[in-house]
């Protein structure tokens, strides 16, 4: 409008495009818009855009169901949605076609972006979870409390030589390489870990066996002062007669509980193992079984020196009911 209010008053269109830095073809659109339109010609007006395929009831029926439903529910292959099954089913459901591009874009709209699963075992039994969540660990945080007694959750990992996780930069199109060793050798591991960022650790001579647990047993009962309530989950070393017998006969300062089955997410200490395995020992690409030994204790000592890290671990979602709590 102020273009034109200058042209009207005199000034040259040609002059008006450099004053006011508007293309000279811009100018004489404006112009001829005016004098086929009038002044209302000039009016921005929104673009409509496309009429959408869906209705907005259909949307919220089709968000419930990408979000609520296992895909194979519906006899998809698969158990994770992609953008051909959307399309699918919204061709199933609705009769509507869309372009994959399209199945993305819509997607987007509802909130709705690609991630990475987490994966829980479907023998999982909910309802023995949520009484652990709401009954059985609160009452072992209250009987805790009242006997002075420190909770520690347990379990066992393993690592390979060649176990390698994360990446490297490289050139665009060039597949990096990095040396490390073919032979496959094992170390394996217990630990312990407490909410107050306390963690217990040791190698592990051979598989996980009761004599094994038992030898882990006995070091944590030196190194932790006074009774504990160990957590850990239904392994066959850990339920053993030879570890029954063990815990029986230190019944004044040790207790186990057990987590329910196919529930490693409610356990803190497999983060201990993620973060030693996965964002440490696994970026070595260990040239040999001593070096791996070195790198999973230098992880674990790092751990031991920064509690802060430690108590990090049990702020994950799924481990919201031991907060809760303390």
């Amino acid at each position: 409008m102020l273009v034109i209010s200058a042209i009207d008053k005199g000034l040259h269109p040609d002059d008006a495009a450099e004053v006011f830095e508007v293309g000279r073809s811009t100018i004489y659109g404006w112009l001829r818009l005016r004098r086929e339109s009038g002044p209302a010609g000039l009016t921005v007006k929104k673009a409509s855009g496309r009429t959408p395929n869906l209705t907005e009831q259909q949307l919220a029926r089709l968000r419930g169901i990408v979000i609520g439903t296992d895909p194979r529910q519906l006899q998809f292959d698969f158990a994770l949605w992609t953008r051909e099954m959307v399309r699918d089913l919204i061709k199933r459901l609705f009769g509507v076609d869309y372009t994959p591009q399209g199945v993305g874009v819509l997607l987007h709209r509802l909130g709705l972006s690609p991630q990475r699963p987490l994966v829980r075992a479907f023998e999982q039994d909910p309802e023995r979870v949520r009484a652990w969540k709401e009954e059985t660990y609160p009452a072992i945080h209250a009987r805790a409390k009242a006997e002075g007694a420190s909770i520690f959750f347990g379990d066992e990992a393993a690592v390979r030589t060649d176990h390698h996780a994360g990446t490297t930069w490289a050139p665009v199109g060039q597949t990096p390489v990095v040396r490390g060793t073919g032979n496959r050798r094992s170390i394996n591991m217990i630990s312990a870990v407490s909410a107050r960022g306390k963690l217990h650790f040791c190698l592990v001579e051979g598989n996980t066996n009761a004599e094994n647990f038992i030898g882990y047993l006995t070091k944590l009962l030196h190194d932790i002062p006074g009774k504990i309530f160990l957590i850990i989950d239904g392994h066959s070393a850990h339920k053993a007669k030879k570890t029954s017998k063990f815990v029986e006969e230190n019944r004044d300062r040790l207790e186990l509980f057990f987590l329910p089955p196919y529930s490693p997410e409610l356990n803190p200490d497999e983060w201990v193992w993620k973060n030693i395995k996965h964002d440490r020992v696994g970026r070595m690409a260990a040239r040999g079984k001593e070096e791996l030994q070195k790198g999973i204790e230098f992880a674990v000592a790092r751990l031991q020196s920064a509690a802060e890290i430690v108590k990090g671990f049990f702020a994950d979602p799924d481990l919201s009911y031991i907060r809760a709590v303390q």
